[in-house]
Parts: structure tokens; sequence; C-alpha cells
């Protein structure tokens, strides 16, 4: 009795976990794995650091340096005053004084190509969750088609079964088999050709994302309105790289403006092979202080053609701001227009899916009848077919319009789905 509880119990749970382990994968899911694991996601936030750093360093560059250093000198004939061999060992201590403004300009530079690239980083994730969401609905695009064509196929299947055993009994022609045989070959055909979609397009999700997917849940977005539309990471990217190129403008400038530097250096000295004939006491150490001033005056107009080259790349990059924008605005109003197309297209296709059911429900019967041919038969379960797998594709086009429509106004995907 206690066996066969516990087998009982055994079996409940088996039952309890059945849709755990068939539970797939959600796009909310999906769009924040790939944000940390897409391997371009991922370089592209390894360059960010990597600028970080430059921005650090350009920070310590304010500080003194300290250098040592050493050397090893020797005469093949050596004078009767000097040693045949000197050796020393060095340590400098390095400051700027002043710069003419150079690492002030450098560091801003440096700050704003971080920013950019911290930008552009944020940009390549949201275009990366895009894709994904647009080839999520895709497949399930695909899929819906699928199910449309194989529940077409089995309708068709036992159609070609009740014509087989029709013409066993003499009530039915060779020629009605055949076209109901072609019908189902044509159907398992197209049924295989989507199943190749599927496939590919799950291998491409697959890189997008970042790991093996085996079954997609359904997901969908909340529909709601965008009150506060933000500039697209990416025009966010170009305004911080113009910027860096301004600065960098600045740096070229300073190189006008005095350059002031201030050096201490002690060295300690060994000897070997001294004179003896006349023999003068070396240094065993000496502290040298040194303050250094130097300005450009003059370089054949190298830096002021530095400048204007930099001033006509900082140019350019503004031109590719005012299209950039006006490339969001219109995608904006056109992400608007799709949502309300989809949302027209839903109910026509819904409309046209009861028809052509109530259509194909009516000419089943009439076909079984034997009123209406094979012929008419399959045109209707054609048209039901195709508009079971329209209907469940304008659903999908919905979701795609309105996840365009919050990335043309900059709002992270993930945080208006419903997963």
């Amino acid at each position: 009795m206690l066996k066969k509880i516990n087998n009982m119990l055994i079996r409940a749970l088996l039952f309890l976990s059945i849709p755990a382990l068939m539970s797939g994968e959600g796009l909310k899911s999906l769009i924040e794995y790939a944000s940390k694991n897409n391997e371009l996601v991922v370089s592209k936030n390894l360059s960010n650091l990597s600028k970080e750093q430059e921005v650090k360093s350009s920070k310590n560059s304010y500080y003194p340096t300290l250098d040592i250093g050493a050397f090893y000198q020797r005469y093949d004939e050596a004078s009767p005053i000097m040693p045949g061999t000197t050796y020393s060992g060095y340590a400098k201590v390095s400051l700027d004084i002043y710069s003419g403004g150079k690492k002030s300009y450098t560091l801003k530079q440096k700050k704003e190509e971080h920013l950019a690239s911290a930008y552009e980083y944020e940009s390549i994730k949201k275009n990366t969750q895009l894709a994904i969401v647009q080839n999520f609905y895709a497949i399930k695009n695909l899929q819906a088609t699928l199910k449309a064509y194989q529940d077409s196929a089995v309708a068709v299947q036992a159609q070609l079964d009740r014509m087989k055993k029709f013409l066993d009994a003499k009530l039915a022609t060779s020629d009605d088999v055949d076209r109901l045989q072609s019908a189902y070959d044509k159907n398992i055909y197209s049924i295989e050709s989507i199943k190749f979609e599927i496939i590919s397009l799950k291998k491409a999700l697959e890189i997008k994302v970042g790991k093996k997917i085996d079954t997609l849940d359904s997901s969908e977005f909340v529909k709601t309105d965008i009150s506060d539309a933000d500039e697209l990471d990416y025009i966010k990217a170009l305004r911080a790289t113009k910027n860096s190129i301004v600065n960098a403008s600045e740096v070229v400038d300073s190189y006008y403006y005095p350059q002031i530097k201030l050096e201490d250096t002690y060295s300690i000295y060994g000897y070997a092979d001294e004179p003896t004939a006349f023999p003068i006491e070396q240094l065993d150490n000496q502290n040298k202080l040194m303050l250094t001033l130097n300005m450009r005056v003059f370089d054949f107009g190298v830096l002021s053609q530095a400048k204007r080259s930099i001033e006509l790349n900082a140019q350019a990059v503004d031109k590719q701001i005012s299209y950039q924008s006006k490339e969001q605005k219109m995608n904006q109003e056109l992400a608007l227009y799709r949502i309300q197309t989809a949302k027209l297209n839903i109910k026509s296709s819904q409309s046209a899916l009861k028809a052509a059911s109530s259509a194909l429900e009516t000419i089943t019967q009439k076909y079984n009848s034997g009123i209406v041919d094979n012929v008419v038969y399959l045109d209707a379960l054609s048209s039901q077919t195709e508009a079971k797998a329209l209907y469940e594709s304008s659903l999908n086009n919905l979701e795609v319009a309105y996840a365009l429509y919050y990335f043309y106004n900059a709002k992270k995907l993930e945080e208006f789905l419903n997963d």
C-alpha cells in the first residue's frame, strides 16, 4: 500500500514538472540574456571600458612623473684627465607646470570619447534587441503558417483516405484521388519548406542571443503612447563625438602657448680606469634642477592646417547629427502609421478568417454529400489556411510595430514586455 502511494506521488510530481520542462524562452528573457552575452554587445562594452581607462590616464597626467635610469660609458683610449670608464644611476622627477591648456582639453576630449563610447554601447545593445524582436516574431509568423498548413494536411489526409475507400468501392474515380494526393503532397512540401525557414531563423536568433534556443513562448508588448521621446543613443554618441573633436582642436591651439616644465634629476656616479698622471677629483653625485620654457613660433602652418582639418571633421559630424535627427523623427511618425495599419490588418484578417472558416465548413458538408467536387473543396481549404496564417501574422506584426515605435522613441524594449 505504501509503495502504491509512493508511486502515485512520483507520478504527480512528474506531471507537475512537465510544464516547467516544456516551457520555452520568452522574448524578455532573450533580450536580457543577449544584453549581457551577445558578442558584439560585449565587444562594445569592452571598448567602453577601454575609453574609461583613457580618462583615468588623462587625469593622472596632472601628477609628477618619476623616471629612473642608468648608463655605462667606456673609452678605448683613456684621457689623461678623464676616467676611462664611467657608470651612473639617476632618478628624475618631472612636472608640467603649464601646458597651454593641453592637458585640460585632452581630459575633456577623453571624457567626451568615453561618453560617445557609452552611447554607442547602448545603441548597439538596443539595435540587437530590436533585431531579436523582429527575428522572434518572424519565427512566430512562420510557426503560425506551419500550424495552418499542418491542419490543412490533416484535413486533406482525411479526405484522401475517404476518397480511396470510395475508389475501392467504385464510387469515385482515380482523378479524384490523384487531385487530393497532389494537394496533400503540396502541403507536405510547404510544411517542410517552412520548417527549414524556421530552423534558419532560429539559428540566426541563437547567434544574436548568444545561446541555444529550443522553444519560444508567446510574448506581447504593452500598448501605450509615448509622451517623453528621447534622442536615439546613436545621435547622442555623435554629439559626444563632435564635442571630443572640438576639444581636440583646442589641444592643437595649446601648442601656440608657453609650455613650462620643471625637472629635478639626482645622479650618482662610479668610475674605473681613473687617470694617475693628473688625478682630478670626480663627482660622486649630482643634483640638477632645470626649468624649461618652450613655445611654438612658426611651423609653416602645420598646426593651423591640422586645426582646420579637425574643424571640418566636426562640421561633417554635425551634418550627420542633423540627418539622423530628421530620420528619427520620420521613423517615429512611420511607427505610428505602422501601428494603425497593423490594427486595421488584424480587423480585416479576422473577418477574412471568419468568412473563410464558415465557407469551408459549408463546402466541406457539401463535398461530403457529393454536391461540390474536390476542386471547390481544396480552394476553400486553401483560402481558410491562408486566412488563418494571415490573421496570426497580423497579430505578430502589431507587436513588431510597437517594438519599432518604442525603439525610435529611444526606449528600452524589455521595459514594455509583459513576459
